[in-house]
């Protein structure tokens, strides 16, 4: 005879309680596998009302756990609210109360970005600014706006000061920065961004491990490199291009920028990041049917 609490565990299982809290995602079933790590996961360039990418990859969303980022360009063409609710709301949006945005060029195109801070409330951070931080287990995550047309990107400007002071404070001992522009980039559209340089120099100063950009909509990942563009595997900043995020696909060009490892220009797809005390495994999860993926994992500094 089955015992009465062993009949009540197999009526039940399995029972899934889902906890997201700081990115930690704890999965219970009739034998209880314990939590997984924190993750971070998301990308750049997403929600277009003329294209089915941004359905795909909030599809591949439903999927993985873990605080979800953006990488700017939230609501094509100009971030007005009529497109956050017809063109984000319907795919990405069912993710918004897990998502911490950056904000993008488009975004700021209607009422200096009015929507895209009334669209996510209090993840954005201060309303008019666009930079902040947050924390995900461990990891200390920096989130910039990168629109130099529109906020200072100098050395003396008050985000770089924002920076610099959290960086000080946080003394955290894996970091990761996101924002919209790129720094370096094989192009397919857009060139490097360079007056963001001061802001990537404060944050190899600071040891950050890793950037995470968008803007050229295609998925590149470069080797750690210094402010010059010089690898650096002891010290430096890995830049990944994550522009995946459904709007649209742009080639790159022939020729690939110095210390870019890997490139894919061909499919729409998200980052995930899983994150350890002293480390991190990346992941490029692709739309279904697709040949491509990235995988690798990287130490801490």
């Amino acid at each position: 005879m089955v015992p009465w609490n062993a009949r009540l565990v197999a009526r039940l299982a399995p029972i899934v309680c889902a906890v997201l809290a700081a990115g930690v995602f704890v999965v219970t079933t009739g034998a209880d596998r314990g939590p997984q790590p924190p993750m971070l996961v998301g990308a750049g360039d997403i929600g277009s009302c003329t294209s089915e990418g941004d359905k795909i990859t909030a599809k591949l969303l439903d999927d993985i756990p873990g605080t979800v980022f953006t990488l700017g360009d939230n609501a094509y063409m100009s971030g007005s609210r009529s497109q956050f609710r017809q063109c984000y709301a319907p795919y990405w949006g069912r993710h918004r109360d897990r998502t911490r945005p950056a904000v993008g060029n488009h975004d700021l195109l209607t009422d200096q970005g009015a929507p895209y801070y009334d669209y996510f409330g209090a993840a954005a951070g201060a309303a008019g600014q666009g930079w902040y931080s947050y924390r995900v287990a461990d990891w200390l995550v920096l989130v910039l706006n990168s629109s130099c047309d529109v906020v200072d990107c100098s050395a003396d400007g008050p985000q770089a000061h924002w920076l610099h002071r959290v960086l000080r404070r946080e003394q955290a001992r894996c970091a990761v920065a996101m924002w919209h522009h790129p720094v370096f980039t094989s192009g397919g559209m857009h060139q490097p961004e360079q007056r963001l340089l001061p802001i990537f120099r404060e944050l190899y100063d600071h040891g950050v491990d890793l950037l995470l950009t968008a803007h050229n909509h295609n998925y590149e990942r470069f080797a750690p490199q210094n402010p010059d563009g010089v690898r650096d595997d002891a010290g430096g900043v890995r830049e990944f291009v994550v522009g995946t995020g459904g709007a649209s696909l742009y080639r790159f060009p022939d020729r690939a920028a110095a210390n870019s490892e890997v490139r894919d220009d061909r499919t729409f797809g998200v980052l995930k990041l899983t994150l350890h005390p002293d480390g991190y495994d990346w992941e490029f999860v692709a739309q279904p049917g697709a040949a491509f993926t990235d995988t690798g994992a990287g130490r801490c500094h």
